[in-house]
């Protein structure tokens, strides 16, 4: 759902805003909010010498309700061609459109192959009719409306009424929009032969944008529901009114009325959130594989980034759950080393790792535009593999045949435990029992852990955010903190290559009655001169997530924490594919608090944190457990 460039920026009508301000959530660094959506542009524009035309249609859906939808296609077009679709709530700037479509734009390789593109106002957003509701569930309305149906009306109208068209339509998008090529999916229009989902979320309380395991993604749920809902139908960012987000936060000590104390009024998604601290039918109904079930009957191209800031989790769950029903071999992935979005730009390098190609470029080219040409022309040399997964690291593009890869002669997965060990020792070797039993910390609400560095840490869609690399800051200023603890290996002496899942098992135990518990798996790179001078010594993230600890038994019925007992937590850090190189080390940090990515956890226990008071903030004392009985470790699937 999401915002993907915040560096760039995109001046409306007599003010600047950001580009974090959701509207490049279909074309990074091309669209923007269409801020004057109640005065639509002319009919028709053209773009890019004369290479495309636009026209603004109004298609009425089965309920009456007319949405707003772009269509541009080729000035010169000589033969009939195929639909590409984007459905999105951001809004699309005609001038956003137009240079997404040129030459070198971030649509400009299927542009310059001749589609009709169609760009629609989801229902009840900017010059669409309706009411909007976040990730529309499945047929929720009286009359059964939701985003397929919406997806399915639109298409029939395009095809019946679109000159010029082949019959064959496809659907793609980033973010939200990659959601609603997902939701097209189900029970689909016959015309509807392929669908590119990229970067959608698929559960919102469990891996995506608003909650990972249970704890709330603070700084982003905030700036997201103020900006999306701030007048129902534009886009207007929160005015924080300074550039220090970790201060603007902790300063909020009533969350559950938060959009009362900045906006005076209460705002419908953020007191959804207030409403359902746990796993109920609120996040439930709108997972997304769950509505697209059982079986694959559109061809799905699913990407997802490495480094992506904010829906990491949902394609590749997406993947895995729609593998289930992929009966004809319709589902494919691709996971590349983008952060979000970042296959839309030209994709060397994220941060200061450099990337050895032009990842980005790669894919629009060699995957994306032969995959609608296959599908929607009937043209060219279709050969995608199941599963096209970049190799961090050794920055290798690779083949296979499966996700997770079989990856050893037996075709099973090697399964290797990194233990953490006394003295903060990380190694493949378990635990003895005369090392110390365990390693503690002090935890303080008042102080929690930053997730990044104070001078780079601004609020999440203000001017000049670099919230979109964050994944790509160095860890290892935070192993120095006194309640951050590290575990480091030995200098690798061959290189270690990992592929597949990542889990981390945690024995705890903690003085209060609740806890965060954040695991970073990561890679740490030698200081001698051979390494360049930029990442002598850094710590690069390659896994990580956070786990609430009241729902350590439960996403449905949270529960205190016993103080004392030594608790066992599985927690999910996803997937990774990745090169430890020769020289290198691995290591492991673990901390309870990433502020204000997360909020806080009160360590006390709260049936509601979003109503909890400063005096229910309270420091505990942390340990984390490494004996032959409680071996706290991270597993990985290792490459032999």
């Amino acid at each position: 759902m999401r915002f993907q460039d915040y560096r760039l920026l995109w001046r409306g009508p007599g003010k600047l805003f950001s580009r974090a301000a959701l509207g490049l959530a279909l074309l990074t660094g091309s669209l923007a909010p269409q801020l004057a959506a109640k005065t639509p542009p002319p009919a028709t524009e053209q773009a890019d010498a004369d290479a495309y035309v636009s026209e603004d249609v109004m298609i009425q859906m089965r309920d009456g309700v007319k949405l707003h939808a772009q269509v541009w296609r080729p000035a010169e077009q000589t033969t009939d061609l195929p639909i590409i679709m984007s459905r999105s709530p951001y809004g699309f700037s005609k001038e956003g459109i137009a240079g997404a479509l040129k030459k070198d734009g971030s649509y400009g390789l299927l542009a310059a192959d001749k589609f009709i593109f169609v760009f629609q106002d989801i229902r009840g957003r900017f010059g669409s009719e309706g009411e909007y509701v976040t990730l529309r569930p499945k047929k929720t309305t009286v009359d059964g409306i939701d985003e397929s149906t919406d997806t399915y009306d639109t298409i029939d109208w395009l095809i019946e009424n679109l000159p010029g068209n082949n019959g064959k339509a496809g659907v793609t998008g980033v973010s939200y929009g990659g959601w609603t090529a997902a939701i097209a999916t189900i029970d689909p229009h016959p015309a509807l032969k392929a669908v590119s989902t990229q970067a959608s979320p698929e559960d919102m309380f469990i891996g995506d944008d608003f909650s990972h395991n249970g704890a709330f993604r603070l700084d982003y749920a905030w700036s997201w529901v103020t900006a999306l809902e701030s007048d129902g139908k534009t886009m207007q960012p929160f005015e924080f009114g300074t550039q220090d987000a970790y201060d603007w936060y902790l300063a909020q000590t009533d969350l559950a009325t938060l959009d009362e104390q900045h906006l005076g009024r209460k705002v419908p998604s953020w007191q959804n959130f207030v409403e359902h601290p746990a796993y109920d039918k609120y996040w439930k109904r709108s997972r997304t594989s769950h509505m697209m079930m059982p079986k694959v009957a559109v061809p799905n191209l699913i990407v997802a980034g490495w480094y992506d800031q904010e829906d990491f989790y949902g394609p590749l769950e997406i993947y895995k759950n729609q593998e289930r029903g992929d009966t004809l071999g319709l589902n494919y992935l691709v996971v590349g080393p983008w952060n979000h979005g970042g296959w839309r730009r030209e994709g060397s390098n994220y941060g200061p790792f450099e990337l050895g190609s032009a990842t980005g470029d790669y894919f629009r080219a060699q995957v994306e535009l032969p995959w609608f040409r296959h599908w929607l022309k009937g043209e060219g040399n279709f050969d995608q593999p199941e599963a096209l997964v970049f190799q961090t690291g050794s920055n290798e593009w690779q083949r296979l045949a499966s996700w997770p890869a079989k990856i050893t002669a037996t075709g099973q997965p090697a399964t290797r435990n990194l233990y953490l060990r006394a003295g903060g020792k990380l190694s493949f070797e378990p635990p003895q029992a005369d090392e110390a039993p365990y390693a503690t910390f002090v935890s303080d609400p008042t102080n929690p852990v930053p997730y990044r560095q104070r001078a780079e840490m601004k609020p999440f869609m203000t001017e000049g955010s670099t919230w979109s690399t964050w994944l790509a800051d160095d860890q290892a200023p935070f192993a120095s903190r006194n309640d951050v603890l590290s575990w480091e290996s030995e200098p690798l002496t061959a290189d270690v290559t990992i592929s597949g899942n990542v889990a981390a098992k945690l024995f705890a135990s903690t003085t209060g009655s609740d806890a965060d518990w954040v695991v970073k798996l990561l890679d740490v790179y030698p200081t001698d001169e051979q390494t360049p001078a930029e990442l002598r010594g850094r710590q690069r993230m390659i896994a990580n997530d956070v786990f609430r600890g009241r729902f350590r038994q439960s996403y449905e019925n949270p529960e205190p924490l016993q103080p004392g007992a030594v608790l066992d937590y599985d927690i999910d850090l996803h997937y990774a594919s990745h090169v430890f190189k020769k020289g290198h080390k691995i290591a492991v940090q673990v901390q309870s608090s990433w502020f204000p990515l997360i909020n806080r956890n009160p360590q006390s226990w709260v049936a509601n944190i979003f109503h909890a008071r400063p005096e229910d903030y309270r420091v505990q004392t942390h340990s984390i457990y490494h004996t032959p009985q409680n071996a706290s470790a991270v597993t990985v699937m290792v490459a032999e």
